[in-house]
């Protein structure tokens, strides 16, 4: 009895050991993973972005595919048994009827024609793609076998597959706010480090700049900077524009942040004993400050990527972004701006439930990070 006590105390006092010597990221970590809803946001968002890496495999159709007998065509269903049979995944075949109260042209399932649905199989031609823009391959994750037709988020007004467009979409939608935040983050730190570090009149300059930047109001300003974009320019020039663009727009904030911290810390013992010691302001800076708010920086960023998703979904949305077969969720919400659309096919509005799913983890996984951060919670 004496030892299992022992060895119980030994245990418990291991525990108690490791938390209290346990780094920031660690207990960072710790406090990180008991929020809930952070967590399920960041499961969510690693599988958007694990959909976007892999998008070309997943996508069964390419930007550029299209179909002119399946315009505007709903989704279609998946079916399992036909006629009390158990057939596996498939759908039925798409025949054409014509309203006779509205005219329009209706899509109703043929259920004399079943087609299977084929997983890991080479596509058209046409489907031909690049996997990490380096393997050239011809397979997708599934179709429909010979003359069958899949729509899992029904089709455009070109009869294009709107679940294919979705997820290549997601490569631009998701990257351009990482690429952005990366640039954001290099100006923040150079502008708002020297604002903090050096302050007089290298103060004076930076502040008076991001009032300049800041008193700009947002939308007007990514449409004036964006129509300069010339309409002749590739979809990867437009891209690399487009971020450049929210970058230039989104670092007054965090250079803020960055100058108050160094104001903060640089009358710290340990700042006062490298500078005594001869250390370089550059090394001061970057091994001593920045380090000493990393997760701070982390958290300004996480809650400022869901700003430049926006942002990049309204200048696509207003045309002035990328511009088709270049897709986005922006260029796909700008192709349902007109009221029959939202009145007739309103599965073409599935791209903004994406938008406000991505936008919603991003603020649950900062909140979460805010949290963990924070040493008094």
């Amino acid at each position: 009895m004496k030892k299992v006590a022992a060895d119980s105390r030994s245990t418990e006092q291991k525990k108690t050991d490791k938390y209290y010597y346990a780094s920031q990221w660690s207990l960072m970590l710790r406090k990180f993973r008991k929020h809930k809803l952070a967590m399920a946001s960041t499961y969510l968002l690693l599988f958007f972005y694990l959909v976007a890496i892999f998008g070309n495999f997943i996508a069964p159709q390419g930007t550029e595919q299209y179909d002119g007998s399946y315009v505007n065509c709903p989704p279609t269903s998946v079916h399992w048994f036909h006629q009390g049979k158990l057939v596996g995944p498939f759908v039925y075949g798409i025949t054409t009827t014509r309203n006779q109260e509205t005219f329009m042209l209706e899509f109703v399932e043929d259920t004399e024609q079943v087609y299977r649905i084929r997983f890991f199989t080479g596509g058209a031609p046409e489907g031909a793609y690049k996997l990490f823009g380096l393997i050239p391959s011809n397979r997708h994750l599934f179709e429909a076998e010979g003359d069958g037709r899949i729509f899992l988020f029904g089709t455009d007004s070109m009869g294009r597959d709107l679940f294919s467009r979705v997820v290549l979409g997601a490569q631009i939608s998701l990257f351009i706010p990482i690429v952005g935040m990366l640039l954001t983050l290099v100006l923040g730190l150079i502008m708002g480090s020297l604002a903090g570090y050096v302050g007089g009149w290298v103060d004076t300059v930076i502040q008076r700049l991001v009032e300049v930047v800041r008193s700009f109001p947002q939308v007007p300003l990514w449409m004036a900077l964006s129509a300069a974009i010339p309409k002749t320019l590739k979809p990867a020039q437009v891209f690399m524009l487009m971020t450049l663009i929210l970058s230039l727009i989104s670092w007054p904030d965090l250079s803020r942040v960055v100058r108050s911290k160094f104001i903060s810390v640089k009358k710290d013992d340990y700042i006062m004993a490298a500078r005594i010691s001869g250390a370089p302001p550059v090394k001061i800076i970057t091994r001593h400050m920045i380090p000493s708010f990393t997760s701070y920086i982390i958290v300004n960023m996480t809650m400022a990527i869901p700003g430049l998703i926006i942002g990049e979904t309204t200048l696509s949305f207003l045309g002035l972004g990328l511009r088709s077969p270049a897709t986005s969720w922006g260029v796909l919400l700008q192709e349902t701006n007109k009221l029959e659309t939202i009145m007739f096919y309103g599965w073409r509005l599935i791209p903004m439930l994406f938008v406000f799913l991505t936008v919603l983890a991003f603020n649950f996984m900062g909140d979460g990070l805010r949290d963990a951060a924070d040493p008094y919670k």
